[in-house]
């Protein structure tokens, strides 16, 4: 099987339906060791990414993601806003105009959109941020493509390996960030970030999952 537009698109309403139902879940995390406006921000910029795609419907999962990180730039305040932009944005890239999207394609589109929060926050595993949701994600998206797996197995074990990563979140020291502020107390709360990464992954493997059923 192959992912094309209509998986983009199914993803991002998916994720919009996520951060809206998890808006209040976000938030609690947030106000733990951020500022408490995660799950609002993650709930705004969805609202606008589907606006924007129904003012310009895309042809392309690439242009899809384009728009959906031309959203999240503008709408999403914080550090979530630049970070999830530029990971949309670099996957976009990644993507080009591919109509089908293999397994190579996309597990090329998850690195980029790693390599692109990694660049712009610079953050590492073990800093407690998103990091750590996306990095075992894209390891495991690509074990299984290189094991000759399909797209919908490589976001499914994506999915799987970014919510173990968030949750391993919970006991680290934060080291990057507003939680860094608070040191050792920063430990015992999941980061925000990493879970709302894991809501996101999860609703592409939904995404693909249900296209592979219709």
């Amino acid at each position: 099987m192959a992912l094309g537009v209509d998986w983009a698109l199914a993803w991002l309403e998916l994720s919009a339906e996520a951060m809206a139902d998890h808006r209040t879940e976000l938030i609690e995390l947030d106000r733990a060791i951020g500022d408490s406006d995660h799950g609002e921000n993650m709930d705004r910029g969805f609202q606008a990414v589907l606006q924007k795609l129904r003012e310009s419907p895309p042809e392309t999962a690439g242009a899809a993601l384009k728009a959906a990180a031309m959203a999240l730039m503008s709408k999403v305040g914080g550090a979530a806003g630049p970070l999830y932009g530029t990971a949309y944005l670099r996957a976009a890239t990644s993507l080009g105009d591919t109509a089908d999207v293999d397994a190579a394609a996309l597990v090329a589109a998850l690195v980029a959109a790693r390599d692109g929060i990694v660049a712009r926050g610079k953050a590492e595993p073990g800093d407690k941020t998103m990091v750590d949701a996306w990095t075992p994600a894209v390891e495991a998206a690509q074990r299984v493509a290189a094991d000759g797996g399909d797209p919908l197995a490589a976001l499914e074990a994506a999915a799987e390996a970014a919510q173990a990563g968030a949750v391993a979140t919970e006991p680290l020291v934060a080291r990057k960030g507003r939680a860094s502020y608070l040191g050792d107390r920063s430990a015992g709360h999941r980061d925000p970030g990493a879970q709302s990464t894991a809501l996101l992954l999860r609703a592409a493997a939904t995404a693909a999952k249900q296209g592979a059923s219709a």
